[in-house]
């Protein structure tokens, strides 16, 4: 059976440094910072007073008030993306085959907020269960995708795919081999997580992930760099709109890029760290060069994990050296979340959007707040530090792994007509 091809035709992002893609695109080449003191709640007694929470986000400006209130901070964000995802992709909802257009999307932790919110009201109560009748509907992780495909009418595949901060590739990576396979003319995958709660930030302390550096939150973010404390947490949400070359070939749709492999790996290793020696994500970049028909050559950026934490950097980086020799010092490297912050569940497609704008504008993004050089990691290295740098992308590689040992790797190609 010959797979079909698969392109990018939309794009939708609503992130810590940009409420849309040209405000994200434009934050991401400047160099800016998403990471200040948190104003969600108060942090007093918190290890981490700060994160990279989205900015000036009006809830009335997309929703009215009964609308926002069945809604999650986490779906919230998905229906916008994904809204500015279809409005990009210019597909015509009135005349398409909505059975053959799903949606597919990932979350690693969805209402969050809302399971908190909840079963601390109850505790503070005499012990009548007075449970919001939304309670379930707004937290389950997969009424994300639900309320995307109730609101456009889409009735092909609607799943949410779940990895923890893999679970936006994993969605992209259903997503692509679903349309491949034929089942589907047209995806809206990616991800959403709004985890910058009390729980989210008191649960992620407690396993010391985040990084305490209350004094410079700005520069808190800083992979690659010998003084990485520990990621930041974000939250946001990416959307892509895959769709089947002729069919968007067909209808003239603009195309941002190819999405020709994706290759998943279980490190097998701990819950929550790395492999020392990077052995899952030697794999998974394997895996995907495979999946592709690619050879280690012809890639041109990588889009890291890079989440700043001190064994999950080096290890990755020790892959790429493994994986792609000496062509890895050829390769623009970088990780995003130096200025996004780690998104969870979102991290694979706002990074695959970045991936992606890369490949279209011919700039690869910087990674930002690095001053200190690690002993441990090659300097011949090019990590895009501190300065965007252009660069014409031919292929770019996203990679994502997720607490559990999950590795998802996604291959981009300007297309090849």
């Amino acid at each position: 059976m010959e797979l079909k091809r698969v392109v990018v035709t939309g794009l939708g992002a609503l992130t810590p440094i940009g409420n849309n893609i040209e405000e994200y695109w434009e934050g991401l080449v400047n160099g800016k910072s998403g990471s200040a003191p948190i104003t969600y709640f108060d942090t007093e007694k918190f290890k981490t007073k700060f994160a990279c929470e989205i900015k000036n986000f009006k809830v009335e400006d997309y929703f009215d008030r009964k609308e926002a209130r069945k809604l999650d901070k986490f779906a919230q964000y998905a229906l916008v993306a994904s809204d500015e995802a279809i409005k990009d992709s210019e597909l015509d909802l009135d005349t398409i085959d909505k059975l053959r257009v799903g949606v597919i999307w990932g979350a690693g932790i969805g209402g969050l907020e809302t399971f908190q919110d909840e079963v601390l009201a109850y505790g503070k109560g005499d012990g009548t269960p007075r449970f919001n009748p939304f309670f379930i509907p707004k937290m389950i992780a997969d009424i994300a995708p639900g309320n995307i495909s109730i609101k456009h009418g889409f009735m092909g595949p609607n799943y949410t795919t779940v990895s923890a901060c893999a679970s936006a590739a994993n969605a992209l990576i259903d997503a692509l081999n679903y349309i491949r396979l034929g089942h589907s003319d047209v995806i809206v995958t990616g991800g959403s997580e709004a985890a910058v709660a009390p729980a989210g930030m008191g649960g992620f302390n407690a396993m010391h992930a985040l990084s305490t550096r209350n004094e410079s939150p700005e520069t808190a973010s800083r992979p690659f760099d010998a003084t990485r404390d520990g990621f930041v947490l974000g939250e946001g949400s990416g959307a892509l709109i895959l769709e089947e070359y002729e069919h968007a070939k067909a209808r003239g749709a603009k195309i941002y890029a190819e999405v020709l492999g994706g290759g998943l790996s279980s490190d097998a290793h701990h819950m929550t760290a790395p492999h020392p020696e990077g052995i899952g994500v030697v794999a998974v970049m394997e895996n995907c060069l495979k999946n592709a028909g690619l050879k280690p050559e012809d890639v041109d950026h990588i889009n890291t994990h890079g989440t700043s934490t001190p064994l999950g950097d080096v290890a990755e980086l020790k892959a790429i050296k493994k994986v792609f020799g000496e062509h890895a010092k050829n390769i623009n490297i970088n990780s995003t979340k130096s200025m996004t912050g780690h998104l969870l569940g979102a991290a694979g497609a706002v990074e695959a959007i970045a991936s992606i704008l890369a490949m279209k504008h011919g700039v690869v993004p910087p990674t930002i707040n690095h001053k200190v050089a690690d002993e441990n990691i090659d300097p011949q290295l090019n990590l895009t530090l501190n300065e965007a740098q252009k660069r014409d992308v031919k292929v770019a590689m996203s990679n994502t792994f997720g607490f559990g040992g999950h590795n998802a790797c996604v291959l981009f190609k300007k297309l090849d007509e």
